[in-house]
């Protein structure tokens, strides 16, 4: 179960890291911004990339550890911390919601970012708690 709850918490995890690379174009971010302040424009696009990588590696580094992993408490931490990651991403959408446009796209949102949360918690607390093999 742990397996299955972990590959999916991080395929969605790199998916989300891979599609935030196109979402300047596709959501026109850069027409906001004044032409005349292109350090922003370069600071927003450095920090989207960034992002976007940070997410996508995260994900591979999951499955990594949890395939090839070097032991227990190493998977323990990357779980930990995909766990906060995605905690934190959930209250942030509660607290300042994205996609406000358009309530399917707000709640949609919120309705992944809490599952994907709940796959690497639940993954956390079943290699905690139990003494089962992956």
């Amino acid at each position: 179960m742990i397996k299955i709850l972990v590959s999916f918490g991080s395929i969605c995890t790199i998916l989300f890291g891979v599609w935030h690379f196109f979402v300047p174009r596709h959501w026109d971010w850069y027409s906001y911004i004044s032409p005349q302040a292109t350090e922003l424009v370069l600071a927003v696009r450095a920090i989207n990339v960034f992002f976007s990588l940070c997410l996508a590696l995260i994900g591979i580094a999951n499955l990594l550890f949890l395939y090839l992993s070097p032991g227990r408490f190493s998977l323990i931490v990357m779980l930990s911390m995909s766990s906060i990651l995605w905690l934190v991403r959930s209250l942030l959408q509660i607290i300042y919601p994205q996609g406000s446009i358009n309530p399917l796209l707000r709640y949609g949102m919120l309705s992944a970012f809490i599952f994907i949360s709940m796959c690497f918690f639940s993954s956390l607390l079943l290699l905690i708690f139990t003494k089962s093999p992956l």
